[in-house]
């Protein structure tokens, strides 16, 4: 099953493969330190066998959902992830994810992901609304859905367990017609 949706030339998001785990997982060991600020799964995440077995989750639950996620891949070489989680049908709308790997940050890159996951959101799957969850101290993160107009829709508290403590978190959201308004 082959999904990608190509951001410009030598930038795409694509479904990962299961060969890909080697690869996925040298870069996620690469960050672990970093992102285990962030992200609660880095723990489960210790072997390529482990990335492997997450792929194939994820192109199963694609296969039988159709809601995405996916690798981002600059100049042939994965940097991260992005996707979709929690997705409701009936409400008519998802949450985005997203990191990448040190190196690659300050470049744009995850901005542009993000513009094109509101994108596919929008017209492929029918949304109404897409959130971003970030914790409130992850500042990069944050300015993700800040430079790109997403409202803030509140903060819940000690919503995000992480290793050993809770962090706050805040929902952005934007709704399909204020994307509509802003991309022309």
């Amino acid at each position: 099953m082959n999904f990608k949706i190509t951001i410009r030339n030598g930038f795409e998001l694509r479904l990962r493969e299961e060969a890909d785990a080697e690869a996925c997982f040298k870069v996620v060991d690469e960050n672990r330190n970093r992102l285990r600020t962030w992200l609660p799964w880095l723990d489960n995440t210790t072997t390529p066998a482990d990335m492997a077995t997450y792929l194939r989750k994820c192109r199963d639950n694609f296969a039988t959902t159709g809601s995405p996620d996916l690798g981002i891949w600059y100049d042939g070489r994965w940097i991260g992830s992005g996707g979709f989680h929690d997705w409701d049908k009936t409400n008519r709308k998802s949450s985005i994810g997203y990191w990448i790997s040190e190196e690659f940050q300050g470049k744009g890159l995850v901005t542009e992901a993000v513009k094109a996951f509101f994108r596919y959101g929008f017209e492929e799957m029918n949304l109404n609304k897409i959130e971003i969850h970030c914790a409130v101290n992850n500042s990069r993160s944050r300015a993700i859905p800040e430079r790109l107009g997403m409202k803030q829709d509140g903060i819940l508290r000690d919503d995000g367990w992480l290793y050993d403590h809770f962090e706050d978190i805040v929902i952005y959201s934007i709704i399909k017609e204020e994307w509509k308004t802003a991309k022309k």
